[in-house]
């Protein structure tokens, strides 16, 4: 077995599960601002720290036994052959501002899809660059 490709393998796999859950995120932050007009909508949103904590324990996992272990949370379940569903959660946060200030509310959802872009900006970048070091021919 190749550790180091096998490592590279884990971080392809990290990097694409961060791709998949910010799009998932990102779907789920415009449905709230699209339905900000809308008489008893309940925002939602994708449990943020549990996914993290999850990540950072498949990476912990990782770093002790170069194998990548993803654990289930309660709002995340990873599959076979690297699926993973997501269960949404309601926003309180934004609920109490949707009742009292849509304008607050639409600031906040902005704020969360800006740092949600920035999350997934930054594993594409680090993906790509993963891609590009695993087709660099190595000469040792």
């Amino acid at each position: 077995m190749n550790i180091s490709l096998t490592a590279a393998d884990n971080i392809t796999e990290v990097l694409s599960k961060i791709l998949e859950f910010t799009e998932r995120r990102r779907a789920l932050i415009t449905h709230n601002i699209t339905n900000v007009n809308t008489p008893g909508y309940e925002p939602r949103d994708l449990d943020v720290m549990e996914f993290a904590n999850l990540m950072t324990q498949a990476i912990s996992e990782h770093i002790h036994s170069q194998r990548l272990l993803l654990c289930d949370g309660r709002h995340i379940h990873f599959g076979q052959e690297g699926s993973f569903d997501t269960t949404s959660i309601a926003d309180e946060q934004a609920a109490e501002l949707l009742a009292m200030d849509s304008k607050e509310y639409l600031c906040y959802q902005t704020a969360k899809l800006s740092e949600n872009l920035l999350n997934s900006h930054v594993a594409g970048v680090l993906l790509n660059r993963q891609e590009i070091l695993d087709a660099t021919p190595r000469y040792f």
